[in-house]
């Protein structure tokens, strides 16, 4: 049975009159990429800022290593790292001295911490080059390196990616999926970039206004983002009782926008065809296709699914 690093229950977030998060349950295990998936304005910031302590919650439960209770969540979020937003570095200082400033304003012990840290996200020989002079990927992975200090089992990551160009994405997943691997480090990552999230993650969360619709592996993901016939129709739950009771079909989806994903009889389109345009049903188009986390994120909050 997998341990849970990060658990929430019922966790809630108001401010005001209005409900930011709206009792969330997360269950983050061991040694997974979490995908935190949701528009903005879902609660994606304000769950991962919870976590931290950087706000309290209204109501709910936040369990971390196994423990509860503000004082022990307290001792808990020592083994925690977190980036919520590139830290405030000083301009005129290296890498190097940055992190220096902070281990010493941190207590951290032994100044190999920063070495290792900078070794990590592959800024060990930046030498003398000033913070206000690097790339928005070299400041993202300064902040990364910051919250690599404490060498912590748990990251807590929000939209590290966002602003990043193609080269400067497909770095820092590279970065994050070898923490990961060598260092068995449990990620918690939100991110407006679905797709590559889905080159991450082996657990993801789906939020929608502040409420969590879902959580599924990424095993599971990638069996209901299989290849389906496409059907653009005139009236979907018409065609979809049709095809149910006349072709036995079970495996299917109506969608958001009144498309039907229908993940049988892929290699004879031509019957069901047949059936909608006998049975006066108006079929705009049909198109093979492979749904991704894109796709199924907008189903999911807009869709009705069957079989």
């Amino acid at each position: 049975m997998s341990e849970n690093v990060l658990v929430a229950r019922s966790l809630t977030k108001r401010y005001g009159g209005v409900t930011v998060v709206d009792q969330v349950d997360l269950t983050l295990p061991k040694g997974e990429i979490y995908g935190l998936v949701g528009r903005n304005g879902a609660g994606k910031t304000t769950i991962i800022r919870m976590v931290c302590a950087q706000t309290l919650p209204s109501g709910g439960e936040i369990e971390l290593f196994g423990v509860t209770g503000e004082g022990e969540l307290q001792k808990a979020r020592s083994r925690t790292g977190a980036m919520v937003e590139i830290p405030s570095f000083y301009p005129y200082l290296t890498a190097r001295e940055n992190l220096e400033y902070y281990r010493r304003q941190r207590g951290i012990a032994g100044r190999d911490v920063v070495e290792d840290a900078l070794q990590q996200v592959g800024l060990a020989n930046t030498g003398r080059k000033k913070f206000k002079t690097f790339s928005l990927g070299m400041k993202q992975r300064l902040g990364l390196a910051l919250a690599l200090m404490d060498r912590p089992e748990l990251l807590l990551l929000d939209e590290p990616i966002n602003g990043l160009d193609p080269e400067g994405i497909v770095e820092f997943r590279n970065l994050l999926l070898e923490l990961n691997r060598q260092y068995h480090t449990t990620i918690l990552i939100s991110s407006h970039i679905l797709s590559e999230l889905q080159n991450l993650a082996t657990r993801y969360g789906f939020l929608d206004k502040g409420k969590m619709l879902e959580e599924v592996s990424a095993v599971t993901l990638a069996e209901k983002c299989r290849d389906c016939l496409e059907l653009k129709v005139d009236d979907a739950p018409r065609a979809a009782a049709l095809l149910e009771r006349q072709l036995g079909y079970r495996d299917f989806e109506v969608v958001a926008g009144g498309a039907i994903w229908l993940y049988e009889g892929l290699g004879e389109p031509e019957k069901v065809t047949r059936l909608l345009i006998e049975q006066g049903v108006s079929l705009a188009g049909m198109e093979h296709r492979g749904a991704n986390l894109e796709d199924y994120f907008l189903n999911l909050i807009g869709g009705v699914r069957h079989g």
